[in-house]
């Protein structure tokens, strides 16, 4: 064809694994990389047993809030629909083409019940033998399997995989994978309820929807021999195949939604913005040529080369995810940035506060979205704090050289009319040298004075203009109350 096409092709049974995206946004990739090329989105739920509720809308609301547009798929068709496994199994699409496999040499009708293949593998365990099924099946003419069911008995279809030789293919990534065919297990094709294998369904709908491109993890290498045996007996032209590198937990655990790893979901509710996340995983397992580190999803394309893709698995780093955040959020412009944080925001902001003077504090020190309320709680609520923290090596300061400063500022403050922060600053800054201190020995002592908080976004003359000239010396009245009591 004279199209890149790639598919993401997940199965609904559960949340959006980090792994699982990085699949998807790494087809996609490939695909938009040519001008023509299609990403297609088809649903794989032949395993009825692990279908989980909702998922599917999971699914779709991912991709949309990763951008990440499908051109094909189950909610905006296409013309090599339908998109979703079990509707195709309706049609009779695999049963037709395992029926011509079988015709063709490279699968068989299997009548044998899970005891006989438990007893073979026994048997072969016991001479310290890696398993592998020899079906007495094979033998069957295709006439003799056909009378058996007929008459009521039940089966599957089996590959039907050479006994000597060797099947070979070339991954972008790991190169020449040569495999003996006698180390290959012949796999179940159709199951006993009609059902395709993930191992024959994929097979035959990338073919009938023109895949070009196969990008999916590398845990399916081993069974790629396998497939590629389907498509030679079908005299088809097999895809190009990009098999990705696991992404770990840590150097010997992959991320796994079984053991309860963070998904897309979880992160973006810690509050963790869509494209940093698809910035970061991008790079899990990917190395750019330059060395840019944030990039638009429109960035990525342009960038993005198979060739530049490690075979080792890469450690989901989650202090890197938060600096990626971080720089998406610094990067934004303040209007935009007030937008998204006010429902952050006011959750413990009720006051009329100024929001706009609020984000702009915030935008160089917040990192994740969720920091925000516990940030400025202060400003609706003037929290206790202990003297202890008026103690500070590096700005010089004790409750004494403190207690002197807020008593120059709240005299000096009493009498500002303009409550400009820019006058503010102005004044507040005549007074160090006024006291014969330090800035910090100043400003320091005032922040805490009129915040409480040993850390906040912004310091002491952003957040006074932030309260108000009444609320900023109300706390500082109490503050040196505090302090006088104890000085």
């Amino acid at each position: 064809m004279s199209e890149i096409r790639t598919r993401f092709a997940p199965s609904p049974t559960g949340y959006m694994h980090i792994g699982n995206l990085r699949t998807a946004l790494w087809a996609y990739l490939v695909a938009k990389k040519d001008p023509n090329g299609k990403f297609l989105l088809r649903i794989e739920d032949t395993d009825q047993g692990r279908l989980v509720e909702g998922a599917t809308d999971i699914i779709y609301e991912t991709l949309k809030q990763c951008r990440l547009q499908h051109d094909e798929g189950p909610d905006i068709g296409g013309p090599v629909g339908p998109y979703v496994q079990s509707e195709r199994v309706r049609s009779g699409i695999y049963m037709k083409y395992a029926k011509e496999l079988i015709r063709r040499g490279g699968a068989h009708y299997c009548f044998c019940d899970s005891e006989m293949i438990a007893a073979q593998k026994e048997i072969q365990e016991a001479r310290h033998e890696s398993f592998k099924y020899d079906d007495p099946c094979k033998s069957l003419t295709i006439e003799e399997a056909e009378a058996r069911i007929a008459a009521g008995e039940s089966f599957v279809i089996r590959q039907t995989i050479p006994t000597s030789g060797t099947t070979s293919f070339d991954d972008e990534v790991f190169g020449r994978v040569t495999v003996s065919n006698d180390t290959l297990d012949e796999s179940i094709l159709i199951k006993s309820d009609g059902f395709p294998t993930y191992n024959f369904a994929n097979v035959i709908d990338d073919h009938l929807m023109g895949i070009t491109d196969v990008v999916r993890g590398m845990e399916y290498l081993s069974s790629t021999p396998k497939y590629n045996l389907i498509y030679e007996a079908f005299e088809w032209e097999i895809p190009r195949y990009i098999h990705c590198p696991p992404v770990m937990k840590d150097e010997r655990n992959k991320l796994s939604k079984r053991n309860g790893d963070a998904s897309f979901q979880d992160l973006v509710d810690k509050g963790y913005l869509p494209e940093a996340i698809l910035n970061y995983i991008a790079m899990l397992g990917w190395s750019p040529e330059t060395e840019q580190e944030i990039y638009t999803l429109e960035e990525l394309v342009q960038a993005f080369n198979v060739k530049h893709i490690g075979k080792d698995g890469a450690i989901f780093d989650p202090v890197k995810l938060k600096s990626i955040n971080a720089q998406w959020l610094r990067n934004m412009d303040l209007d935009s940035y007030e937008a998204l944080i006010r429902p952050y925001v006011d959750q413990t902001v009720h006051g009329d506060f100024d929001r706009k003077a609020i984000a702009k504090i915030l935008q160089p020190r917040a990192s994740v979205l969720n920091e925000i309320p516990e940030m400025v709680d202060f400003f609706d609520t003037f929290p206790a704090y202990d003297n202890e923290l008026y103690k500070n090596k590096k700005m010089k300061t004790d409750e004494a050289v403190s207690l002197k400063s807020l008593q120059a500022a709240r005299e000096l403050l009493e009498h500002v009319d303009d409550w400009s922060e820019t006058n503010l600053h102005d004044r507040l800054m005549e007074l160090p040298e006024k006291l014969q201190m330090k800035n910090g020995q100043v400003l320091f002592p005032l922040r805490l004075a009129v915040s409480g908080k040993q850390f906040t976004p912004g310091g002491a003359i952003e957040i006074a203009a932030i309260l108000g000239k009444e609320e900023t010396l109300r706390r500082l009245d109490l503050s040196i109350a505090q302090l006088s009591a104890a000085v």
